[in-house]
C-alpha cells in the first residue's frame, strides 16, 4: 500500500487524522502488524491501539473507532460504553465476530488481524469458552462466552483453601506444628492420594496467608513460618572476612570425597547459635546423609575448652561408625579441635572464610532452630531435656531432600543395618 505521510502534522487535532485512520484499518485488514501499520501511516503504535480498543480520558470512556465500508468512523458520543469492563478485554461484539468467522472457517491469525489482537488472545478465548460435544468436536457461542468471561472476572476470588474447610483445618493444624508449606503440601498428597480437592501447592498456602483480601488462613499463623515475617526480605550481601587462622586447622578441601556426595553416613556439620549479647550458645550438629540433628548443651559457656568437652560427651550417644568427620566454620570455639580429635578419633575440617554454603545442611537447620531459640534471647535458660525435645521434633519432620522421609527414619535404617 502506498501512503504518503503528511509533512505538516502540527496542531492537526482529532479530525484531520481521518485519512490516517482509514489507511491504518485497511492495513490491519490486510494482515499487517500493529507496529508496521502504525509506521506506514506515521502514527504512534499506542494511537492505533486507542483507535481499535478505545481508551479512558479522565473519567470519560472514549469508545473504539468502528470500521464502515472500508472507512474509519468515530462512534457517536451517546453510544453506551462497553458493559464488560476495560477495553483491553474482549467485548461482546468481538466474540460475535469470532463466532461468525469461525463458521466461515477463518484461521486464528486472520481473526486476530481483523480484531487487532494477538493470535494468542483469540486462541486462548476459544479454548477457555468453547463447548465440547459428547461425540467429539466443539462449538463456540459468543453470548455464552461473554457470560462465562463476566463470571470469571470479579476479584478477589475465594481460593481452594477457602472453599474446603477440611483442607483449611489440615493446613492450619500443621502450620501450628511449625511445618513448612511445602512439607504440608506433600503430606496432603501422601494422605489423600485419590482426592485432588485436597491437593494444593505451597505457593497457594503462602498466598492464603499473605494476599490481602483473601483471608483464607489466620494471619497470626505467619509467626509459625521459618522467618515469621509477612514479606520476604532480600538477602544482605555478606561482608568479606579474613581467616581467624586457627592453629593446625585442616581445610575442607582435604575432607574425604565420600563426604561431598552424602552417599556414606557419618559425616557431620557443626556450628553454634548465639544468644543475647553473645553470652550463651547452643551447639548444633547435622549429619549430612540423613539430616539428623543433635543439639549440644553448653551450660559453662562456649569457650574452646567448654565446646570441646560438650561435643565429646554428645558424640558418645551414637555408635562410633556414625562419626567419620566433623566440618565446622572458623570460629574460635573450635580452637581445641586437636584435643577433640584425640579424645574422639573424629577429624575436624574447617570451611573457607565467609563460605556458609560449605555447611549448607547446618545453616538450614540453624534457621529452623531460630523458631525455637529466637535471636536476642538467653539460650542458657534451656535445659538438656528441652534441647532433646526440640531435636526430636525436627527429626520427625518429613524432608523433601529425603524423599519425604524423616531424619529419624533414615537414621533408624542405618542402625538396623549395623545391627
Amino acid at each position: 500500500m502506498d501512503f504518503e505521510i503528511r509533512k505538516d502534522r502540527n496542531r492537526q487535532g482529532r479530525k484531520p487524522l481521518t485519512r490516517e485512520r482509514a489507511a491504518y484499518f485497511q492495513l490491519m485488514e490486510q494482515g499487517y502488524s500493529t507496529r508496521e501499520a502504525a509506521r506506514i501511516v506515521g502514527i504512534d503504535r499506542r494511537t492505533g491501539k486507542k483507535w481499535r480498543n478505545g481508551h479512558k480520558r479522565g473519567r470519560k470512556v472514549v469508545p473504539p473507532i468502528y470500521q464502515e465500508h472500508g472507512h474509519a468512523s468515530v462512534a457517536a458520543e451517546d453510544l453506551e460504553a462497553p458493559p464488560c469492563g476495560p477495553s483491553r478485554y474482549l467485548q461482546e461484539h468481538d466474540r460475535i465476530h469470532i463466532a461468525d468467522r469461525l463458521r466461515e472457517k477463518a484461521s486464528i491469525r486472520q481473526i486476530a488481524a481483523e480484531l487487532g489482537r494477538s493470535p494468542s488472545t483469540i486462541s486462548r478465548e476459544i479454548r477457555r469458552n468453547r463447548r465440547t460435544m459428547p461425540r467429539g468436536g466443539w462449538y463456540y457461542r459468543p453470548h455464552t462466552a461473554q457470560a462465562r468471561a463476566d463470571a470469571r472476572r470479579p476479584r478477589p476470588k475465594t481460593g481452594k483453601i477457602g472453599h474446603n474447610p477440611e483442607l483449611r483445618d489440615f493446613i492450619q493444624d500443621h502450620l501450628t506444628m511449625r511445618w513448612s508449606p511445602e512439607q504440608i503440601c506433600q503430606a496432603l498428597r501422601a494422605r489423600f492420594p485419590d482426592r485432588p480437592e485436597m491437593h494444593v501447592t505451597h505457593e497457594t498456602v503462602y498466598q492464603a496467608l499473605y494476599v490481602q483480601g483473601r483471608g483464607e488462613l489466620r494471619r497470626e499463623l505467619t509467626r509459625s513460618l521459618r522467618t515469621g515475617r509477612a514479606r520476604r526480605r532480600p538477602q544482605r550481601q555478606a561482608h568479606k572476612r579474613t581467616s581467624r587462622a586457627i592453629k593446625d586447622m585442616v581445610l575442607i578441601s582435604e575432607r574425604p570425597a565420600e563426604a561431598a556426595d552424602r552417599a556414606v553416613p557419618g559425616h557431620w556439620e557443626g556450628d553454634l547459635i548465639i544468644g543475647k549479647d553473645g553470652r550463651s550458645a547452643i551447639g548444633t550438629l547435622v549429619e549430612r546423609a540423613t539430616r539428623y540433628v543433635m543439639l549440644v548443651h553448653l551450660p559453662a559457656g562456649h569457650s574452646a575448652i567448654a565446646t570441646r568437652n560438650a561435643l565429646a560427651t554428645t558424640v558418645q550417644t551414637l555408635p562410633p561408625h556414625l562419626w567419620r568427620s566433623l566440618t565446622w566454620d572458623q570460629g574460635p570455639e573450635m580452637a581445641a579441635h586437636k584435643a577433640f580429635t584425640i579424645a574422639t578419633d573424629i577429624p575436624v575440617y574447617f570451611c573457607n572464610p565467609a563460605s556458609p554454603w560449605q555447611r549448607g545442611s547446618n545453616e538450614n537447620t540453624n534457621g529452623l532452630l531460630r523458631q525455637y531459640f529466637p535471636k536476642g534471647t538467653d539460650l542458657s535458660a534451656h535445659t538438656p531435656e528441652h534441647l532433646q525435645t526440640v531435636a526430636a521434633e525436627l527429626n520427625s519432620r518429613p524432608r523433601k531432600t529425603l524423599g519425604w522421609e524423616t531424619p529419624a527414619e533414615r537414621l533408624a535404617k542405618l542402625l538396623d543395618l549395623a545391627s
